[in-house]
């Protein structure tokens, strides 16, 4: 549905300083004064968003921030809120406005459109078949779907009866999503008999009947009939997965019950989903965060920062949200926070890249032409991929309604956006396509949210993120704990955030919690907003493990990891889990890898490899670690190139040294990254000098 003459656009941003203006009495003379407010006074701010938005609760809350410590900050205390109830406050206002709830098309074309009421009918009808099975606030449900609005249906069933969600891709191996779903011992498992990736079929039956078999604590299956493209091939596909019901079953109810749900209300606190993400070493970390961090949040950042609005408002009249992305990663999550704020989801499953036969880098473009997508989001590495394969958008359809594109996942490069931004100037049909307008973001898994990210009002300049986002008061340090301008230094947060993680899994005294994100700089050190200490029980900075620089004009640039983790197009992984699929070789005695993610290059992986006696890395060898890698984890983490090594640098304590070998190939003086007295092996390093001068080094981030 379309409005004859919609007024001019206004960014959303703006309406929001306007009500500050308005309601608060808040006027500021620049964004960064807007943000340094935000930073400094988080419960005013915080405060502005919650009636900003109009969150709605039972119960009042007490106090919007109970206590400044990290970790463990308390929000909203004494408030009650449910994800899903702030998704189901739009389906009467878009179901009359005459917009979808979620557009959905695959690889083979197959295409669905779900309105807002049929959205909420069969979460309701999901909802109740899972409280049937027993399911209670605090369970956990693990799904293993596709990204499909059957995802988004189960998710928002799930957690509309207090259950606690969490997903892994179909593209993963059973290894990978066993020692995710492992952790979490899930009640009840969603799965797919299979999906489509390539212009091929991959049949998923029985990695669901090993995750069955490994999961002693789930006691019912809820199978979607994904591949099956005929009522046989559907009931042949249960019946291989019996015992189990049919998704299509179970989302079928149509009754006075279904039609008089409501989703619970819970705590602010109550846990909304896990989801995973991998450090150097161990199992991967599940997250865990709440119902009411992670939606005040995500109102935050999709409307105000990524100008994301609602579809019914006259302003954002129409508005079709897309941003490419696999249910294996966090921005899944955020494409479904879309619902939030009443926005069409418009989701694309299958490779945004075509076949391995027959590639084709304008598949998104063309389904984005043809569904009038106007917020167009995807990895760094989509729009790189674009630029090398020449796509030219005017042959790719009416894209006259996108109006914004947004990249995560990995730094983008000047030249992708450069390449971006002259596509859209060559075909442009309105004012805001001809400098088209960039949402770089950067964040992640680890609190559903973004540090730096995107300002409709400000300047933009190509490699570069526009600002660090109102909330989060980040600041680039250096080894001493120093904030730095104009300098790479590691991203530190030195405030709460209210999506920041809960806790982990099975995590016994938070020490995990600790060692992931706060036990780099002193506790205290830093806690005082613009500089300063606090007492050390106010707990330490949040430092993410990301190398950043700040420039004076407020903009901002990651330059990769500044950890070990591998960050393969914004799925993380840890290096663990790879040495766990490639050491189960009986000829494999030993392996490092390490990734060179660096800004304005290609990411690229090496694997190094210590064959038992005898043996040579042969093109044979390498297939079967490559296959090994795909069937335990996902294709997404074969590495580049694969080389045969006398031995694996290791610590005294017989630690892999992955980050001074890492930071040596990314061109730093061998002195300045490792200690050769503190090494178990340092004669091995003359191998990895020789490798680093061959391979030229990279620019240093430091």
């Amino acid at each position: 549905m379309t409005e004859t003459n919609p007024p001019p656009y206004t960014p959303q941003i703006r309406l929001y300083q306007q009500w500050l203006a308005e309601q608060r009495g808040l006027h500021f003379e620049s964004y960064d004064a807007l943000w340094r407010w935000s930073t400094t006074d988080l419960e005013a701010f915080w405060q502005s968003i919650w009636d900003y938005f109009d969150m709605r609760s039972p119960t009042p809350h007490t106090a919007v921030l109970e206590r400044n410590v990290m970790p463990g900050a308390r929000w909203f205390v004494g408030a009650q809120v449910n994800y899903a109830q702030q998704v189901f406050r739009h389906v009467q206002p878009a179901h009359e406005a005459g917009f979808m709830a979620i557009v959905s098309r695959n690889e083979k074309g197959r295409h669905v459109e779900m309105s807002w009421p049929e959205l909420r009918r069969q979460v309701a009808s999901l909802a109740l078949h899972l409280q049937a099975q027993g399911v209670q606030p605090g369970d956990r449900v693990a799904a293993y779907l596709p990204n499909i609005p059957e995802a988004m249906v189960a998710f928002l069933a799930t957690v509309s009866i207090g259950g606690v969600w969490s997903i892994c891709a179909p593209d993963m191996g059973t290894n990978a999503v066993l020692d995710r779903f492992r952790q979490i011992e899930p009640v009840v498992l969603i799965a797919c008999d299979g999906v489509t990736y390539g212009a091929r079929d991959f049949d998923r039956l029985a990695v669901v009947a090993e995750l069955r078999a490994a999961l002693p604590t789930v006691r019912h299956v809820v199978l979607h009939t994904n591949l099956a493209d005929s009522p046989e091939a559907a009931d042949q596909a249960l019946q291989a997965a019996a015992p189990c019901t049919a998704f299509a079953e179970a989302t079928a109810r149509i009754d006075a019950a279904v039609a008089q749900f409501e989703p619970l209300w819970l705590p602010f606190d109550h846990p909304l989903w896990i989801v995973y993400s991998s450090g150097t070493t161990g199992l991967p970390k599940p997250i865990v965060h709440g119902h009411g961090g992670t939606t005040i949040v995500a109102l935050a950042l999709k409307i105000l920062h990524n100008d994301i609005g609602c579809s019914y408002e006259p302003n954002s009249w129409g508005e079709r949200y897309h941003w490419y992305s696999s249910t294996g990663w966090v921005m899944w999550n955020a494409q479904t926070g879309g619902l939030l704020g009443g926005t069409t989801c418009v989701i694309f499953d299958g490779n945004p890249g075509g076949s391995r036969e027959t590639p084709d880098w304008t598949t998104l473009w063309r389904f984005a032409a043809e569904l009038g997508v106007t917020f167009f989001g995807a990895g760094a590495a989509f729009f790189a991929n674009c630029l090398k394969a020449g796509v030219d958008l005017s042959t790719c359809g009416d894209l006259s309604a996108v109006r914004a594109l947004g990249t995560t996942g990995s730094p983008l490069s000047e030249d992708a956006q450069r390449w971006g931004t002259s596509q859209f100037a060559a075909i442009a049909q309105s004012e805001e396509q001809r400098d088209i307008w960039w949402c770089n973001i950067s964040g992640g898994t680890d609190f559903a949210g973004a540090f730096i990210g995107g300002n409709r009002e400000l300047p933009q300049t190509p490699g570069r993120m526009q600002c660090r986002l109102m909330g989060c008061a980040v600041e680039a340090w250096n080894e001493q704990g120093l904030p730095v301008d104009d300098e790479v230094g590691e991203l530190v947060c030195t405030q709460p955030i209210p999506s920041m993680p809960l806790y982990f899994v099975g995590d016994v005294d938070n020490k995990r919690l600790l060692g992931s994100y706060f036990d780099m700089y002193p506790a205290g050190h830093g806690r005082k907003p613009n500089g300063g200490d606090l007492d050390a029980s106010a707990g330490a900075v949040w430092r993410h493990g990301d190398w950043l620089r700040i420039h004076p004009d407020g903009s901002c640039v990651i330059y990769g990891r500044s950890d070990a983790t591998i960050n393969r197009h914004g799925l993380r992984m840890g290096t663990s889990e790879l040495y766990s699929a490639v050491e189960a070789l009986p000829e494999v005695m030993d392996s490092m890898v390490v990734d060179l993610e660096y800004l304005g290059r290609e990411s690229y992986m090496p694997l190094f490899v210590v064959l038992r006696e005898g043996l040579v890395l042969d093109d044979a060898m390498r297939q079967r670690i490559n296959d090994s890698i795909k069937t335990a984890l996902s294709p997404r983490f074969v590495p580049n190139e694969i080389f045969q090594v006398p031995e694996v640098p290791r610590t005294l304590s017989g630690k892999k040294q992955e980050l001074p070998i890492k930071k040596l190939l990314l061109g730093q003086p061998l002195e300045k990254v490792i200690n050769r007295e503190a090494m178990a092996n340092p004669g091995c390093l003359d191998w990895y000098v020789a490798f680093a001068a061959q391979r030229g080094g990279l620019s240093s981030p430091r």
